[in-house]
């Protein structure tokens, strides 16, 4: 692979320790890694990307999703309702779900991903039927070329044993387990710089039993992954864990293994003061996901306070069901806006969110090789072109970025490679994808 020159960029905004933001620069890249950061760096027969006029941040870092709901956007029944009703509508539309559901739309998710500037994305996901794996989605993100965290989802604890999913769509938990390992030893590369890495990760506390939660969370740290779940997500989730586990789900969490800085919980919006301190003195990561909270009425996380007491966040664009959109600087701007109506106009900075974006999606994922542009991280940039009208008139295009847009990136790199060029994505052709996706959400619809 040719070395990857970037030239003259308006603005590199590094995230690194001192948060230097380097005009006129320019980024060297050897080898999928960064290999220089400065003023006219000069290499001999590397490909050049001209990106004057442009700011040049980290590639941005997507904590939550569940890429098959891009499948089940604004789906009647499910747009007004709560979490516990949306999920009850959503339920049977996704036990029709297969294998090309799954590839299909986890594409289409992804490349929405890739258009909004993020290079590494989780994804969760809990429903394996009709054939469907893990495998299928890990197959999208290889083609797409995106850096991938999937997660290897369940759920054990259907209606008539007091969970909330019907029984048809949950798993005997032995055979989640067999599949937990499966597809960690296939798949999972702990290695730095690698384009994908496995966690496990049981649905949430209302669709799983104790000792799934607990079995994995032994699992995960024989096999060395990462532990995943939603937690505290709105009101209804606290009262049923107070009815069923007699505890807030903080408790319950730490008393089976869920907290370290190898687990990251989703949501979180319901955390109290207690809650925020262990979760702060324990390292475990939080996924926010604002659009999604809005969109089903959960509430507005503590994320002002969860960062002063020291807990890392990340941003989560949340399934494509209940956001529904994908685009992660979106999800930016909501972030700080939201914190913003909480806390005062003061309460968070577009600098700071950019920041939650970048390094603190990279460090609720565990990824130090990820997240910030120095010498020796990978090479995962996004390149934003303000010469349009969103950002005409700026004063500061750092924050113009998050303030005002452009939300769709002129460049993409992944491990030094292009996955988006001039604003179109290099490797899927989009509109066969978009009309095989429309063809099958009108199947599922039909």
């Amino acid at each position: 692979m040719p070395d990857l020159l970037i030239r003259n960029a308006e603005v590199v905004v590094t995230m690194n320790k001192a948060r230097a933001e380097l005009a006129g620069a320019d980024i060297l890249i050897r080898d999928g890694v960064i290999f220089g950061v400065g003023q006219g760096l000069l290499a001999q027969g590397a490909t050049v990307i001209e990106a004057r006029g442009a700011v040049v941040t980290p590639g941005l870092v997507n904590t939550h999703h569940h890429l098959s709901q891009t499948l089940t956007r604004a789906v009647p029944g499910g747009q007004d309702a709560l979490l516990f009703g949306w999920l009850n509508t959503l339920y049977p539309i996704w036990s029709r779900f297969g294998p090309e559901e799954m590839f299909t739309s986890a594409q289409v998710g992804l490349a929405e991903l890739a258009l909004s500037g993020c290079t590494l994305t989780s994804d969760h996901l809990y429903l394996y039927l009709n054939g469907a794996r893990l495998d299928d989605t890990i197959a999208a993100a290889t083609e797409v070329g995106l850096r991938f965290h999937p997660t290897r989802g369940a759920m054990s604890i259907g209606e008539s044993a007091g969970g909330l999913p019907p029984d048809a769509l949950v798993e005997r938990e032995p055979v989640i387990l067999e599949d937990m390992i499966r597809v960690v030893d296939r798949f999972h590369d702990p290695r730095p710089g690698a384009m994908v890495r496995v966690g496990l990760a049981p649905c949430s506390p209302f669709s799983v039993s104790r000792d799934l939660m607990r079995d994995s969370a032994l699992l995960a740290r024989d096999k060395g992954v990462m532990l995943h779940t939603h937690l505290a997500e709105n009101d209804e989730d606290i009262a049923y864990s107070l009815a069923h586990f007699g505890c807030r789900p903080g408790q319950y969490a730490e008393d089976l293994g869920w907290t370290g800085q190898d687990v990251w919980h989703a949501h979180c919006v319901k955390l109290d003061s207690s809650e925020i301190e262990l979760f702060a003195r324990s390292q475990t990561g939080v996924a926010h996901c604002p659009c999604s909270n809005c969109r089903l009425g959960s509430g507005i996380a503590p994320v002002r306070a969860m960062r002063d007491a020291g807990v890392n966040v990340g941003l989560g664009v949340d399934g494509s069901a209940s956001n529904d959109a994908g685009n992660l600087i979106a999800e930016a701007r909501m972030a700080m806006l939201l914190q913003r109506v909480v806390n005062g106009a003061d309460a968070m900075s577009a600098r700071e969110v950019l920041e939650i974006a970048t390094l603190g999606g990279a460090r609720v994922l565990g990824r130090d090789d990820l997240g910030s542009i120095e010498p020796g991280k990978r090479a995962d940039l996004a390149i934003w072109d303000l010469s349009g009208v969103e950002a005409a008139g700026n004063w500061d295009p750092v924050a113009a970025l998050v303030l005002c847009g452009p939300t769709r990136v002129q460049s993409l790199i992944v491990e030094g490679r292009e996955v988006v060029r001039d604003g179109q994505m290099v490797t899927l052709d989009m509109a066969s994808l978009i009309e095989r996706q429309n063809r099958l959400a009108r199947k599922l619809a039909g």
